[in-house]
């Protein structure tokens, strides 16, 4: 028999879904046959589309709590129901951790962890009065698990995501459960701004065990599979998406590479 995976009659939320790793796990879960629902500070120029559909946009600033709760209203409101949430939004420019300004920092942690929270939140008070409960899913960062220079504040907020998803996964089962995707270096439309143009990427792709950055779309397999029935047994975990991870330094100081 073989092993499909369908989301049809099924809602998915993700936010940030309309760019870079987001979009590609809205396309995913549209592919899979679920309705998808995306938010943003300002609606995109396009809508990701699959399956003869396309995601549905409604506006939200994830660090704000009333903002948060009205876009997953808007989701129950126009499809009845909330099966997966996708915590995708967040990100960091580039800011040593000397010189930042405490407004910038709380920004990054309100935005890579209170937002997060505030969405887990909400989503938890739908799902759970649903026989079926539901599926969360918190994108993290390798940057949580490893030395994050430049981004400090952001390493810090996705360190917390990861405990926060396994506090979350305790207290929320059995009826929703929630895991995390750490996610390695992906390679999105805005890749050269943290690994430079292609001869660079190519570089930095050859320190990866894959010997290639990752796609969009493979993080939205990952949440597809992690919201599906494949994976009930799975909750409060944190799957390692980076390719393997990277070259440990030491062996090109052995080697001379």
């Amino acid at each position: 028999m073989a092993i499909e995976i369908d989301f049809s009659e099924k809602v998915a939320f993700v936010t940030g879904g309309a760019r870079g790793v987001g979009r590609g796990i809205s396309e995913r879960f549209l592919e899979a046959g679920a309705e998808v629902v995306i938010c943003g500070r300002s609606e995109p120029e396009t809508l990701p589309e699959a399956g003869g559909r396309a995601a549905v946009f409604t506006a939200a600033d994830v660090r704000d709590p009333d903002q948060v709760e009205a876009a997953v209203g808007f989701a129950r409101e126009r499809f009845g129901r909330l099966d997966v949430l996708v915590n995708n939004a967040g990100g960091s420019p580039f800011a040593e951790a000397a010189s930042a300004s405490p407004r910038f920092s709380e920004k990054i942690v309100q935005l890579n962890l209170l937002g997060p929270l505030h969405f887990c939140q909400a989503a938890n008070r739908v799902m759970q009065e649903q026989p079926e409960g539901g599926a969360i899913v918190n994108i993290a960062s390798v940057s949580g698990v490893r030395p994050s220079p430049g981004t400090a504040a952001y390493g810090a907020a996705k360190a917390g995501l990861l405990s926060l998803t396994q506090t979350l996964a305790i207290e929320w089962a059995p009826r929703v459960r929630v895991n995390a995707v750490t996610a390695g270096m992906i390679k999105t439309e805005q890749a050269h701004l943290h690994y430079g143009d292609d001869a660079a990427q190519a570089r930095v792709a050859a320190t990866v065990p894959l010997e290639r950055l990752g796609e969009p779309r493979d993080v939205g397999d990952v949440c597809v599979w992690l919201a599906s029935p494949l994976s009930s047994y799975v909750t409060g975990a944190n799957v390692l998406m980076h390719g393997g991870g990277e070259r440990p330094a030491f062996l090109s100081a052995v080697t001379g590479d």
